[in-house]
């Protein structure tokens, strides 16, 4: 199995998973190469990770982010992602640093569930056609107004028919993936991740009679804002993006290509939300 290894340099811990995966990978039949800031960490004789197209999987270690990076270099690669958790949340990585001993032979054997789930893709475009790079997400697509303190106005539109305009600090446009994320904290719903949906929802909306919407997966969103500042940014799961000029608008589709997702056959999206997150805490605390 050829598995591509990427880690956040940040995180305690990176270099015992690193030194235990060397040790492993040759008895488990694991064929790594690493991103270039991890091959110091190996040491010499260690492979560069190359193409992702070569791949038959890619190994996150670090936290969400590290994962959502993952994703993000494989650009539609059939391989899924093992997230290995070593940092706080890891709500969407497979294991946890002190199981990775008993989950990485698991993986070597196949002994595990890959779910598909949606992407999307982003693109600035105006009169003549695209403008910008494609930018593809996991989580979401967020348009916002940077540092400016005042609202944006922006124009909605949904498979070419308009909605109307939106008074809001900014707009989030997510996967079911992404429910659990930044449009949870804007007050989007949480949608059961293989379950494949666009989720359109304002950033403090600038009023009542706006409110967050769920669309089919095969529905094309426009936005474009109106009277606003020279640049608008948009930012693709929290760590990439780019700008919006004046007379741009931003496209957003689903991606054809899915990203699939490592996880062992004993845990759950809703195990992880009443764990992770604490959904219905309520009820445990005592009265």
């Amino acid at each position: 199995m050829r598995v591509g290894v990427i880690g956040h340099l940040g995180y305690e811990g990176l270099d015992e998973l690193l030194r235990h995966l060397s040790q492993q990978a040759p008895s488990l039949g694991l064929q790594l190469s690493y991103e270039a800031d991890l091959l110091a960490m190996v040491g010499t004789g260690a492979a560069a990770l190359g193409d992702p197209s070569a791949l038959d999987a890619m190994l996150a270690l670090g936290g969400d982010g590290t994962l959502l990076r993952a994703a993000r270099l494989l650009d539609g690669a059939d391989a899924p992602v093992f997230g290995v958790n070593t940092g706080k949340l890891g709500f969407l990585t497979t294991c946890r640093i002190e199981d990775f001993g008993a989950a990485l032979p698991r993986f070597a054997r196949g002994e595990y569930t890959a779910d598909q789930r949606m992407a999307l893709e982003a693109q600035a475009h105006d009169a003549h056609g695209p403008t910008g790079p494609r930018l593809r997400a996991l989580n979401d697509v967020v348009l916002h107004k940077g540092g400016f303190a005042r609202v944006l106005r922006l124009d909605l539109a949904v498979n070419g028919e308009k909605l109307g305009m939106i008074g809001a600090d900014g707009i989030v446009i997510s996967t079911p993936t992404g429910s659990t994320a930044y449009s949870l904290s804007a007050g989007g719903p949480i949608v059961e991740p293989t379950h494949e949906s666009i989720l359109v929802t304002p950033v403090a909306a600038h009023t009542l009679a706006i409110r967050p919407f769920v669309l089919p997966p095969d529905a094309v969103v426009e936005v474009q804002p109106d009277d606003a500042p020279e640049e608008v940014l948009v930012t693709v799961d929290g760590q990439v993006g780019t700008k919006l000029g004046p007379n741009q608008r931003l496209t957003v589709r689903r991606s054809a290509q899915p990203v699939r997702i490592v996880r062992m056959d004993d845990t759950t999206f809703f195990g992880r939300l009443r764990a992770k997150m604490g959904w219905g805490g309520l009820v445990d605390r005592d009265r």
